[in-house]
């Protein structure tokens, strides 16, 4: 049998899916997606579905992809199972990603379950730690979370790039110089400004808005302008190069 979570609306988790396998009293409950929020309860009902004198339970993390701060909350409900019910419990088979976050956490990335709760002050000290790597460990979900939304982002700003290369005959570093001009005129996300673009250009799609058609327009004159200034060559000066010229 097998249990599963549904992704976070709007991002891109792979949902957790919980099997589970029982035989001569010992219970393997092979997860395999992503532990994030919303993960403790397919672990849950994998647990409850467990059949009596059920000895042992462990947790085979082979194919757990990724793990947050919040996924943690499965390996709680697997722990307060074991303590419930008087029986050892595991989860083994941690790597990558997920065996980098339990090792910030201070846990044992063989089996974090193995240690004991927090009793004493070197403990609590211990706890302490694990918070502040908490912490940081939100920070880079967050940051994770901001390279999901480029990635995302990406395929529309290369085609508005590409649609201003057409039109106005730049660079490709122009035109992303272009967007990101009418981006900060008009207090626009990039995004939404190569997405106004792309639709722009389609098929009887719609123009910008007209502050955004100002702004793009306004961009595209001050880099055409760039573009055609006069270089210095060879490091002289425009007025020694004058009078070379007049001599």
């Amino acid at each position: 049998m097998s249990t599963a979570a549904r992704a976070p609306r709007g991002g891109r988790a792979v949902p957790l899916t919980v099997g589970v396998r029982a035989e001569g009293g010992r219970a393997v409950l092979r997860a395999r997606g992503e532990l994030v929020h919303g993960c403790a309860g397919p672990v849950a009902e994998a647990l409850a579905a467990l059949p009596p004198g059920t000895a042992r339970v462990e947790l085979d993390a082979t194919e757990v992809a990724f793990l947050d701060t919040a996924g943690l909350t499965a390996l709680d409900t697997l722990r307060e199972y074991g303590r419930r019910r008087n029986v050892p419990v595991g989860a083994t088979g941690w790597r990558g990603q997920p065996r980098r976050v339990l090792e910030l956490m201070g846990l044992d990335p063989v089996d974090p379950l193995s240690g004991t709760a927090p009793t004493g002050p070197t403990d609590r000290a211990a706890s302490a730690v694990a918070r502040e790597r908490a912490e940081q460990l939100d920070v880079l979900r967050l940051e994770i979370a901001q390279l999901r939304h480029a990635i995302d982002s990406r395929p529309v700003i290369d085609q508005a790039r590409g649609i201003l290369m057409a039109a106005h005959t730049c660079t490709p570093d122009q035109a992303w110089e272009i967007l990101r001009e009418a981006s900060q005129r008009t207090n626009t996300k990039l995004r939404q400004v190569a997405a106004a673009v792309t639709a722009s250009a389609a098929p009887g799609g719609t123009p910008p808005p007209e502050p955004l058609r100002s702004a793009l327009a306004a961009a595209v004159r001050r880099v055409s302008t760039a573009a055609r200034a006069p270089r210095e060559s060879c490091g002289r000066s425009p007025a020694r190069a004058g009078r070379r010229a007049a001599g």
